[in-house]
């Protein structure tokens, strides 16, 4: 009994408490992608479903984002018309919501952090406004522009990929300067 108790506490640390190795991530990753083109007919994306969850409160709240612009395409008339619970958008961003979640709080991870000073709340917001303003123009975020499009073979991913990392570099060195 020793034995398989070893053998158990073994597979839970690797499992729930050691990273995976990059190549076990991209083959998990790339399995995905083919899910869940499968299953909803378009490749991984976070932001858009976004955009959706705030069109859903404005209308719930008498608003008519059926009239913007960006409700006009037939894709997106369609996602606005269907509702949240039957948006595979939102099935995919609530998954990576609690799936996350769970793995923290599964590995023992999960921490409340105080909030050291209001310049802190000040750059998060301001990082997290030019973040989404960024993935709308650039068609979407790490996930949908970069991810699903290099997965599609499309040019876009790979220039988004390239800006990405020029951009995290930059952002780094900032970080590195101002908040760290």
């Amino acid at each position: 009994m020793d034995r398989y108790q070893e053998e158990a506490a073994k597979l839970k640390k690797a499992l729930l408490k050691d990273p995976f190795p990059y190549w076990m991530g991209a083959i998990l990753l790339g399995l995905l992608n083919i899910v869940t083109v499968i299953i909803f007919k378009s490749g991984l994306g976070v932001t858009t479903t976004f955009s959706h969850w705030a069109a859903w409160i404005l209308k719930a709240l008498g608003g008519h984002p059926e009239n913007w612009v960006f409700y006009q395409s037939e894709s997106a008339s369609k996602a606005l018309a269907a509702g949240f619970m039957r948006d595979g958008g939102t099935m995919q961003n609530l998954g990576i919501i609690f799936g996350a979640m769970l793995a923290t709080l599964l590995a023992s991870q999960f921490r409340v952090k105080k909030i050291k000073n209001s310049k802190q709340v000040v750059a998060a917001a301001l990082g997290g406004i030019m973040m989404g303003v960024g993935a709308r123009l650039s068609y979407g975020c790490n996930i949908g522009a970069l991810f699903s499009g290099m997965a599609s073979m499309s040019l876009h991913g790979w220039v988004f990929m390239l800006a990405m990392f020029i951009g995290a570099f930059f952002g780094s060195k900032l970080l590195v300067k101002y908040f760290i």
